[in-house]
């Protein structure tokens, strides 16, 4: 069974991400410890709220070292909702621009949508090659609260990165897969089936017992 960290900073559904990724199989610890983040077969970033308000928590815990250096050693990490957005380089939110992890290229910028928060279940375009959503039908729905959002896919492209978007009165980024590192804009914890198999899949791409 793979072990799997929460990493609880003060942000997120902690508890929800730790019941689902139960349920997908995971033996799941939701802690503070960044000897247990780094040593987990798969640390979960989770986070909701505002972007700068999530970076001071994990810069107070001191966990973006241990982000970047599982990253950097092929150990999956797997971000989601704002805990995907802080692995840009900054968020830009009210005007107000905070630095982030910069493990991927781009900036998190408010959705140019009249209509926000974009809250609810809505499908995803996913790429040829895909790991994460590997065996899922092309009308599966995921769930979004979010009114900030990745726009650059391009310099995700060049930087190797598998793409996965959706639409919300304009195309955004709702997944990342490079090497180690994933990511949702969703919540998988909350997308019931869909968000089942998500979880499944990037279990299975963790190292047991490592």
């Amino acid at each position: 069974m793979n072990r799997v960290v929460v990493l609880d900073y003060g942000s997120g559904n902690l508890r929800s991400a730790e019941r689902a990724l139960a349920a997908a199989g995971a033996d799941v610890t939701v802690t503070d410890d960044l000897s247990a983040a780094a040593e987990a077969d798969g640390l979960v970033v989770p986070g909701v709220g505002a972007f700068a308000a999530c970076m001071a928590g994990i810069e107070a815990l001191g966990a973006g070292p241990v982000i970047a250096e599982r990253v950097a050693a092929g150990r999956p990490v797997l971000g989601i909702c704002v805990g995907m957005q802080v692995l840009f380089e900054h968020g830009d939110e009210h005007g107000v621009v905070t630095k982030g992890l910069g493990l991927l290229p781009g900036a998190v910028t408010r959705l140019p949508a009249t209509r926000l928060p974009h809250m609810g279940w809505n499908t995803v375009q996913v790429p040829v090659g895909s790991v994460l959503f590997a065996g899922l039908p092309a009308d599966s729905r995921f769930y979004f609260v979010h009114s900030y959002a990745v726009s650059d896919v391009a310099a995700l492209t060049a930087a190797g990165a598998t793409v996965t978007t959706a639409h919300h009165e304009a195309a955004f980024v709702a997944g990342v897969e490079r090497g180690s590192l994933s990511a949702a804009q969703f919540h998988p914890e909350k997308s019931a089936d869909t968000g089942a198999v998500l979880l499944r899949n990037w279990l299975a791409t963790l190292p047991t017992g490592g």
